[in-house]
């Protein structure tokens, strides 16, 4: 027998007969592996996942916990998805990672995990407005964000690096790691306790896979170069999976992201800027844009220095994009329910005209 406990499980109140609770390790395609008391088991989801509004927007995802009846023979059903304590979502216009639908954007890359380690070059690549982004996001989450710089050993001084995301980035924590010769790993060991879970992030080739063999103390991922040109690798990561390490802490592996759109953001742009929102309250006008209005606090902290003018910059960049990607939400879904309702009204038309003759 398995103690789910180990896997960051905690009962609920009743399970209903028939049903085990279980937790998402890995989905490849269609087709889940989920750690259950009695072992582990393949599973695929029940038929309402696919045709329900709800279950769509709550598509199970590596880190989640689930009811499903047990199939000794086969592929077992997952029924119910339990409550989520966090989650990562990501903007996807393709609308098919989502959840078979163009109109839900939404993308859930990983569930149920108590750190984000946003993993950073601290080579040529090093970007601390990207840091930020991911930041917002894992604000968003409900996971506590750590900032993880790696490949410390390809800089022969990280110091300035570092003291710059510090400065940056005062209220999160930052440690500089190699994942090949140990350096800063120790430093981690207060993250992955027993039961816990961590879901790295980062750009392609960032250094997570080395990161997770190191934790892992053997090699469970594979490893490319980073590129001489740009001093990017290829991502590695080509499906999500759960990983349970010695320490008895779990990390949640994602493909790398090129690109990571701010999804429904509010909260974790507000948590990120709040020095920033807080100046909101001293303008004159209640709805002032801080463009050129007279009495204008942000105007005014921005020509006296006391907001730096590039922190003001990434707050508009990603209260622009937040907007975009809710804008663009919006407008799908109207448009998706006005094509339904056309198409119901045609197939009314349709069958009445059938009865008139």
């Amino acid at each position: 027998m398995i103690d789910l406990k180990t896997y960051g499980y905690t009962d609920i109140e009743e399970i209903p007969s028939g049903l085990l609770p279980g937790r998402i390790t890995e989905l490849r395609r269609e087709r889940f592996t989920v750690i259950t008391a009695q072992g582990e088991v393949t599973a695929v989801l029940k038929g309402s996942f696919y045709h329900s509004a709800e279950s769509r927007k709550d598509f199970p995802c590596v880190g989640d916990f689930v009811l499903l009846r047990r199939n000794e023979s086969g592929d077992s059903l997952i029924i119910t998805l339990l409550p989520r304590r966090s989650k990562f979502s990501r903007a996807n216009y393709s609308g098919h990672a989502a959840g078979y639908t163009k109109t839900i954007l939404e993308q859930v890359v990983a569930t149920n995990f108590d750190y984000v380690f946003i993993l950073s070059f601290l080579n040529r690549d090093f970007n601390v407005t990207r840091m930020m982004r991911y930041l917002t996001q894992a604000r968003q989450s409900g996971g506590q964000p750590v900032i993880i710089l790696t490949k410390a050993d390809l800089t022969g001084d990280f110091s300035l690096p570092l003291a710059e995301v510090k400065q940056s980035i005062p209220d999160v924590p930052v440690h500089a790691v190699c994942s090949h010769n140990g350096l800063g790993l120790n430093e981690l060991d207060a993250y992955l306790m027993p039961g816990r879970t961590v879901v790295f992030l980062g750009m392609s080739g960032v250094g997570k896979s080395s990161l997770l063999n190191a934790l892992m103390e053997r090699k469970v991922m594979t490893v490319k170069s980073i590129r001489e040109d740009d001093s990017r690798g290829r991502h590695t990561t080509t499906h999500r999976q759960l990983f349970m390490l010695p320490s008895g802490a779990m990390v949640i592996d994602t493909p790398g992201m090129r690109e990571l759109g701010l999804f429904d953001a509010d909260e974790g742009i507000r948590a990120g800027f709040s020095d920033v929102e807080e100046r909101f309250e001293g303008c004159r006008f209640h709805d002032c844009r801080h463009e050129s209005e007279p009495g204008c606090a942000v105007l005014a902290a921005l020509a006296d220095g006391s907001l730096p003018r590039e922190r003001w910059e990434r707050y508009t960049a990603q209260q622009h994009e937040n907007k975009f990607v809710q804008d663009k939400t919006g407008y799908l879904i109207h448009k998706n329910a006005r094509s339904q309702s056309i198409a119901m009204q045609r197939k009314q038309t349709k069958k009445n005209g059938g009865w008139k003759k």
